[in-house]
């Protein structure tokens, strides 16, 4: 498949640059995948389109404030560091801006802690010694990573926490669970509708769009994921009573789908995952996802079409731009079913 074929122009306007200030005012569209009909609501209303004995799947990862920003000693050179996977105790692999400044042996200051740079790879990625925990370093220094499409920084960072996050480790939020609110949740409990909970901690490989011309020839970046058994017991027992599982954004799908590939049954695991969901892509264990609204050539949109089909994908994308919905991550919701 060529690659054009997950492409749409986007108004540089319809990218929401703020969280609503009340998370489940977005808009809701909602695609029946079966039929390609779409209508719209409000999120709050969300309960509308779900019945008793559902299992919304959410992911618990909460973003790390992993942007780090020091100076070489040697030189005063500013230097930015993107803290990327733990390698060893105290050993990260990293992305470094300017890489070309940075040399092995260098060392990095950052307001009274540093690391030294043992290796250098490709494209800017290095791996770093820090001489201290860098949980230490990141509550101290860190600055939250903000996704290169919003412009300002201007706006309360916990908005850019799901309400239920649990587990640092992402580099960015898992953005259809902004939305939800503890209010909701409740009042959706109270609905029969369970909630059960996963890991997948997101890396910066979620903003790269596919650079190959052919979508297949795309290389996907690993993540590291986890489930309990309790919660993976829950998903298994719902599903073969015939109740639907509810995927709560591209992450919880890519774990869920990950597992089935892997063992053919929902159970509780842990590991790296590098699963590259494009059609014509079978689901095995999701029936439904709520979604953002994602980037033009992103292997979130290529996935969210082997699920619900291009040719819905890219009308309900055609609608939403009509009625003015807002895009990406603190943008408008769908609820695909």
């Amino acid at each position: 498949m060529d690659i054009e074929l997950f492409d749409y122009v986007l108004p540089e306007s319809y990218i929401a640059q703020y969280p609503l200030k009340k998370r489940d005012h977005s808009k809701l569209m909602i695609l029946d995948r079966s039929s390609g009909s779409i209508a719209h609501d409000v999120f709050y209303d969300l309960d509308n389109y779900l019945r008793s004995g559902d299992i919304l799947v959410i992911n618990e990862s909460r973003v790390t404030k992993c942007r780090l920003y020091g100076i070489k000693r040697s030189t005063g050179a500013r230097i930015e560091c993107f803290v990327l996977e733990k390698k060893g105790k105290f050993d990260f692999e990293v992305l470094l801006k300017p890489a070309k400044r940075l040399n092995i042996k260098d060392i990095v200051d950052i307001d009274g802690y540093f690391f030294e740079v043992i290796s250098k790879f490709n494209y800017g990625r290095a791996l770093v010694r820090f001489n201290r925990p860098a949980e230490d370093i990141f509550n101290n220094c860190g600055v939250m990573p903000i996704p290169p499409y919003i412009k300002s920084e201007d706006f309360n960072k916990d908005l850019y926490q799901t309400v239920y996050a649990r587990r640092e480790g992402s580099t960015a939020s898992p953005t259809a669970g902004l939305h939800f609110t503890g209010e909701m949740i409740g009042r959706l409990k109270k609905k029969g509708i369970r909630f059960a909970s996963l890991v997948l901690h997101i890396g910066p490989g979620t903003f790269r769009p596919v650079s190959s011309k052919r979508v297949e020839d795309h290389i996907m970046h690993r993540e590291y994921y986890s489930i309990d058994s309790s919660q993976a017991r829950m998903i298994k027992e719902a599903k073969d009573a015939g109740n639907r599982i509810i995927a709560v954004g591209t992450t919880s799908s890519r774990v869920l789908e990950t597992i089935m590939k892997e063992y053919g049954v929902i159970k509780g695991s842990s590991g790296y995952t590098d699963i590259y969901i494009y059609p014509p892509y079978k689901f095995r264990a999701v029936d439904c996802i709520i979604t953002n609204f994602h980037l033009p050539r992103s292997t979130l949109l290529i996935m969210v079409s082997a699920f619900a089909g291009r040719e819905n994908i890219m009308k309900a994308y055609s609608e939403a731009i009509k009625l003015n919905y807002r895009f990406y991550s603190f943008g408008d919701c769908m609820f695909i079913k």
